[in-house]
């Protein structure tokens, strides 16, 4: 048994709270938030965050489930020397400077920190890699969607006058297409995605502001066509209470001469859930991995996916 901390309690923590207790391999020590008056519907004890520090001798792993856009990056830091981690830091421009900060911190303490563990990055990260590997004269594209993003929405949410927001990644089924017929070389981000965010503002907020925060926002939404529609929280609760998501990477390119075309699609009735059930398998080996004496900052592309099971369980698939 793996003793399991969970660090913040929104969609992602809930959900992380779920898997660890269906799992045969884990227990949760507890579940840490800077929120107060929080109560678990399954009976898990909940701490003030920085209790985490105080009670590090007793966690084997702990899931940061943060917003990448802030929290991850201060607090991630300041935990990964005392506490093997798992994330789902997702911000792509900035994940070799993370990468970079969380192994300084968690090899001076002799701890591992996998990040950015989920879908993308993840195994969407995976499956570039591998598909470029074995197939170099090509081109990869990833689309995403149409689903909720969470790290978009909590950026969104984080935008002063903002009350509570949803952002949907859109694919544009012209580019899909393109990619598919092994075309679309130049492509850009903006001309594969649409982001159509809904927003409820606070009473009084400047919208104009808002809205002007959220397409000039970099990584997140300034290379990107975006809707914006204000709706009422009301509403925002009965039509987009859905955490949908998936996507899929495809690949095209020749193998000596011939044409080749590689593709793993993924579709999710929740996001969340989905997530936090890479995030606690990934966890578990993160444990493993740590007792064996592998320590710093590792991707998922660093970890073999025969950690995932242990001893030689692996085997079955070969």
């Amino acid at each position: 048994m793996k003793n399991v901390a969970i660090v913040g309690y929104g969609n992602l923590g809930k959900a992380c709270e779920r898997a660890a207790l269906l799992s045969e391999d884990m227990s949760i020590v507890g579940i840490f938030s800077r929120r107060k008056g929080l109560s678990s519907p399954y009976g898990t004890s909940i701490y003030a965050q920085d209790e985490i520090f105080d009670m590090a001798k007793d966690i084997d792993v702990a899931a940061l489930c943060l917003g990448s856009a802030n929290d991850l990056v201060a607090f991630g830091t300041s935990l990964a020397g005392k506490v093997n981690t798992v994330d789902s830091f997702d911000t792509h421009a900035k994940m070799r400077d993370y990468v970079q900060n969380m192994r300084a911190s968690a090899s001076a303490g002799g701890k591992l920190s996998l990040v950015g563990i989920g879908w993308d990055p993840g195994i969407f990260s995976l499956c570039r890699a591998l598909f470029e590997g074995v197939l170099p004269d090509g081109f990869t594209h990833t689309f995403w969607g149409k689903g909720v993003s969470q790290g978009h929405s909590e950026a969104l949410r984080r935008i002063d006058g903002v009350l509570d927001a949803i952002q949907y990644t859109v694919p544009k089924q012209e580019a899909i297409d393109l990619a598919t017929k092994g075309k679309g070389e130049e492509l850009t981000e903006r001309d594969k995605h649409l982001r159509v965010c809904y927003i409820a503002a606070k009473e009084g907020a400047d919208l104009k502001k808002i809205e002007e925060s959220v397409r000039t926002m970099p990584n997140y939404f300034e290379p990107y066509d975006v809707e914006i529609h204000f709706v009422d929280v009301q509403t925002l609760k009965r039509e987009h209470g859905g955490m949908p998501h998936g996507g899929q990477v495809l690949r095209s390119g020749y193998a000596n001469g011939k044409g080749c075309t590689m593709k793993l699609e993924l579709k999710l009735d929740s996001n969340p859930d989905f997530t936090a059930g890479v995030l606690m398998r990934y966890a578990a080996a993160c444990a493993r991995l740590n007792e064996e004496g592998v320590c710093g900052a590792k991707t998922m592309l660093d970890v073999p996916v025969s950690a995932l099971y242990q001893n030689d369980a692996a085997l079955r698939f070969v």
